[in-house]
């Protein structure tokens, strides 16, 4: 496989304008956030490792609302199957709001944001 070489918009993108909201937000309720870089030794990692205190450690990817402009690398439809097989989970977060901070707090979501159980749901 080659290694993902991501988008660079810097920090005015639009997923990295949701990133940096939802950082904030996630580190305002006591959650120690660490960023992954998307270098070619962290390729498929999801966006954001998070951990708190009280409700453990969750890995956050990033998306835009309804996974427009949004969509999964190779490297990430082949390691978030892993990640979540071995005992952790990823989590698709798409605003810095309640609502989807409750999404925390749930079974792990990013399969959910698959074109294809997309297709199932209908």
């Amino acid at each position: 496989m080659k290694p993902h070489k991501p988008k660079r918009y810097g920090k005015k993108g639009p997923e990295a304008k949701i990133q940096n909201a939802i950082i904030d937000f996630l580190r305002a309720r006591k959650w120690h956030v660490m960023v992954t870089h998307g270098n070619m030794y962290q390729s498929g990692f999801p966006d954001l490792f998070c951990c708190h205190s009280t409700y453990g450690q969750r890995w956050v990817e990033v998306k835009l609302p309804n996974m427009r402009g949004s969509k999964f690398t190779p490297a990430q439809l082949e390691e978030f199957p892993k990640i979540c097989a071995n005992g952790s989970g990823v989590w698709i977060l798409t605003a810095a709001t309640d609502t989807e901070y409750e999404k925390l707090f749930r079974r792990p979501n990013w399969y959910q944001y698959l074109d294809g159980f997309k297709e199932l749901l209908r």
